[in-house]
C-alpha cells in the first residue's frame, strides 16, 4: 500500500506499522525488583494504541519500605499505597491485559526483573513471555548524547511527558518501538531487534538461589532510570 501523502510503499511516518507488543513500566518503593509501587500499560495493535491502564500497588510484605529517594523519582508516598492491591491481588488483572504478548519496556532487564521477582516471593507462576528492550533499539536507531527514556521518547516525536509516571513512560516506550520499527522499514519486533544487534528475551521463573537471596536482600535507594 502506497502513502498518500510522501507516495511511500509499505511503512512510514504518517501510517501505522502491523506491530503488535504491550508496552510496560513499573515504578519501585525501594531498590528490590519485587517493590513495585505502580505499573503502566499499554496495548499496541497494528503499531496504534488501542489501550492503556495503570494503577498503584502495594508490594509484597517484606519488600513494601518506601524510600525517601524512590519517592523523590516517581512521587509516590507510602501513604498513596496503603489502600492499593497488593501484588498478588492485582497479578491477574496485570497478566490479562498483558495477555500473551511481546513486551515492550525501556531498560527491559529492570521491568522484566520487576515481574519476574514480585511474581516469585508471592509465590505466584512466572509467565514465560518474550520481550524487547527499547533502550537497546533507541541506541541502534538515533544518534543521541543520551538514550534515557525522555530523550529517546523525543527522537521520536513522543515529548512532555510526565517521566517516572508509569504510564506515560509505557507510552513513550511504545512511541519509541513504533517510530524505531518505521525508521528501519520492519513489521515484526523480531526483525527490530534483529537489525538493532539485539534478540528478544523471555521471561524465565527465579531460582530458589534467587528467591532466597531476595529475602535477605539490605534495601538500598534505587538508581533512577
Amino acid at each position: 500500500m502506497t502513502c498518500p501523502k510522501c507516495r511511500v510503499s509499505g511503512s512510514c511516518e504518517h501510517g501505522g506499522v502491523p506491530l503488535n507488543f504491550t508496552a510496560i513500566d513499573f515504578e519501585t518503593a525501594n531498590n528490590h525488583p519485587a517493590s513495585a509501587c505502580s505499573v503502566g500499560l499499554v496495548k499496541v495493535r497494528d503499531g496504534r494504541v488501542v489501550d492503556k491502564t495503570g494503577w498503584l500497588i502495594r508490594p509484597p510484605a517484606g519488600f513494601d519500605i518506601m524510600l525517601e529517594w524512590n519517592t523523590r523519582i516517581h512521587g509516590i508516598t507510602a501513604d498513596d499505597i496503603v489502600d492499593a492491591p497488593v501484588w498478588a491481588d492485582q497479578a491477574d488483572a496485570l497478566l490479562e491485559f498483558i495477555d500473551g504478548d511481546t513486551l515492550a519496556a525501556h531498560n527491559a532487564g529492570f521491568d522484566v526483573g520487576v515481574l519476574t521477582a514480585a511474581q516469585t516471593v508471592s509465590q505466584l507462576e512466572v509467565p514465560s513471555l518474550a520481550y524487547l528492550c527499547s533502550l537497546k533499539v533507541a541506541r541502534k536507531t538515533y544518534n543521541l548524547d543520551s538514550y534515557r527514556l525522555p530523550v529517546a521518547a523525543m527522537a521520536a516525536g513522543f515529548e512532555d511527558f510526565a517521566h517516572h509516571e508509569a504510564l506515560a513512560d509505557a507510552e513513550a516506550c511504545a512511541a519509541i518501538v513504533v517510530h524505531a520499527a518505521k525508521r528501519h522499514d520492519v513489521t515484526e519486533l523480531i526483525d527490530l531487534a534483529r537489525i538493532c544487534g539485539t534478540a528478544l528475551g523471555r521471561t524465565r521463573a527465579a531460582t530458589a538461589v534467587t528467591a532466597e537471596k531476595a529475602v535477605t536482600v539490605n534495601v538500598a535507594p534505587a538508581a533512577g532510570r
